[in-house]
């Protein structure tokens, strides 16, 4: 992954409701959750929610399903995945058994 969508990605992850949005859907999983239940759950307006899906979406890290009148978001496991190696593979200089095993549970979650 390149450093510009690194950048964007994290730039996306930089807000308050983005964050807790992209957290909501990691732990729902590649089922994923309707965009009304995510705006209910976060305590957004719909617009609010539809402005930050969208930029979740361009940073690559969500991905969304239409399922008759509704959308069904979900994380973006490879774009996930992409994200979390680039900033965890050059983790205490080339030895990761001293971050505490967390290099392994990261590469364990997004495999």
């Amino acid at each position: 992954m390149d450093e510009s969508k690194i950048v964007a990605a994290l730039a996306a992850l930089a807000h308050e409701h983005r964050l807790r949005i992209f957290r909501l859907l990691v732990r729902a999983g590649p089922s994923g959750v309707p965009a009304g239940q995510i705006a209910e759950h976060i305590g957004i307006s719909a617009t609010g929610m539809s402005f930050h899906l969208k930029e979740l979406d361009h940073a690559g890290l969500v991905t969304s399903t239409r399922q008759g009148r509704f959308v069904r978001y979900a994380p973006h496991v490879e774009g996930m995945r992409q994200l979390l190696t680039y900033l965890t593979e050059d983790c205490c200089r080339g030895q990761p058994e001293l971050c505490g095993g967390i290099i392994k549970k990261v590469r364990a979650v997004c495999k």
